[in-house]
């Protein structure tokens, strides 16, 4: 590693920003956070040493059988999409400002935008977001834009990171409001909207939500409409195979996070936000929109198209700060849809409804085990467990599996309870390790 700046570097910086040392600095940030010192052996090592000894640790890492969900999700890519996202031209390319220079680019993020248009049944979708959770806060904030109104109402269903990366756009403003839609039976209650909307600037709501539920959307717009509101719909990629797209419901903004979409788990990311608007909220939509357009010689070209925006002027009107986009994570959501298609997709999301549905089946017949809902579920699904769950998860991760996502410190409402995932990665035979995992265990 080389570092330039010398001590007496670091101490010139330090006093001209009146800091007595680096720890003064980032006192701000809370201890958990920052890095400890790192434990590097004192001899010196080659190239061949350093190599060895990082493989030696990396084999003390464990790669348990997975059932995490919770909105990130091991998921099968094929292999052309990591042959077509690293070539140079992609995996090297820069901001698209010169369109004539950078043809292929935009008419990557020209069929990105076709593709995610076509996947939630919207009107328009921007070049991509950082992820889901910035998504959705960037459509509830338009929506707050277009009504004027700064009482947001959701479900309780949505994400809680969605939920706390939205507070933060609106941290320093504290007329701002939000109003919880409250559950029953683990989907939104319906009949509570009418009073809860009053005065909201939108309903956001997640289908199918944190808890794996299928929510039923049929005549929510309208509810939403009555009361003046625009509904914000959170939606996963993948179930938009089987599941009726946010367009057809009546949305005003479709949002969701495309790691589903050929990305890796990765730690967390980077990740890939879809966003997408109806056409009356175009100039709502924050980010880089790339359009198609023709040349002087009447050939096809593509540009980027409503650009006096953050990007370059009219910053104090801008829709939002942010003014970049995902490219390579977009890519690889366009070739992965392309590779699959339109149908390929419809059975990728009903392989998924049914490895989770045939693992609900045999854990719930478990003794002292049970689903926490009766409701429909697409990958993922509540299951109530005897005694503590995060206890058990980690007898489990002993045996080589993890069973899920504990959800009491989330929802205390819901008990000892595990949110356990099943995707098209999981065979019968994992199903029924987890099954065996999950009796041994208890």
């Amino acid at each position: 590693m080389y570092i330039p700046h010398t001590k007496k570097d670091k101490e010139e910086m330090l006093k001209a920003i009146g800091a007595s040392s680096f720890e003064d600095l980032v006192k701000q940030v809370p201890g958990k956070f920052l890095w400890p010192k790192l434990d590097l052996p004192a001899e010196s090592l080659d190239e061949a040493q350093a190599a060895a000894r990082l493989a030696g640790l990396a084999a003390r890492n464990c790669r348990p059988l997975n059932f995490l969900g919770a909105g990130a999700y091991e998921r099968y890519t094929p292999a052309a999409v990591k042959a077509i996202t690293s070539r140079t031209e992609f995996l090297t390319a820069y901001t698209p400002y010169q369109p004539e220079a950078s043809q292929g680019t935009l008419q990557a993020i020209y069929e990105f935008q076709s593709t995610v248009c076509a996947l939630y049944g919207m009107d328009y979708a921007n070049a991509s977001m950082y992820d889901g959770a910035s998504s959705f806060a960037e459509a509830v904030r338009a929506a707050v834009r277009v009504t004027g109104k700064k009482k947001i109402a959701y479900a309780a269903g949505v994400n809680p990171q969605y939920m706390d990366t939205l507070k933060t756009y609106f941290a320093h403003s504290p007329e701002y409001t939000y109003v919880k839609v409250p559950t029953k039976d683990g989907v939104m209650d319906r009949t509570a909207l009418p009073g809860l909307l009053e005065g909201a600037a939108c309903l956001a709501v997640q289908t199918p939500n944190f808890l794996g539920l299928i929510e039923d959307m049929d005549g929510v717009a309208e509810i939403a409409k009555k009361a003046g509101a625009l509904l914000v719909a959170a939606a996963d990629p993948v179930s938009l195979g089987i599941l009726s797209a946010p367009g057809e419901y009546g949305a005003d903004f479709a949002v969701g996070e495309g790691q589903s979409l050929g990305l890796p788990l990765a730690y967390g990311g980077p990740y890939l936000g879809l966003f997408s608007c109806k056409k009356e909220h175009v100039r709502q939509m924050p980010g880089r929109i790339c359009g198609l357009t023709k040349d002087k010689d009447g050939k096809r070209g593509f540009v980027l198209t409503l650009q006096a925006r953050e990007q370059h002027i009219r910053r104090d009107k801008a829709a939002s700060n942010i003014c970049s986009n995902e490219a390579l994570c977009a890519l690889s959501a366009t070739v992965y849809s392309s590779l699959y298609g339109p149908e390929g997709l419809k059975e990728l999301a009903e392989a998924n409804a049914g490895a989770a549905a045939y693992a609900a089946e045999r854990l719930s017949a478990i003794p002292g085990c049970s689903l926490k809902f009766k409701g429909p579920f697409f990958n993922e699904f509540g299951l109530s467990v005897p005694g503590s769950a995060a206890a058990l998860r980690e007898k489990a991760l002993g045996r080589g599996v993890d069973i899920g996502l504990p959800l009491a410190p989330l929802y205390p409402e819901l008990g000892e309870t595990l949110l356990v995932c099943a995707t098209e990665t999981k065979t019968e035979a994992d199903i029924l390790k987890l099954e065996t995992t999950i009796k041994g265990a208890i």
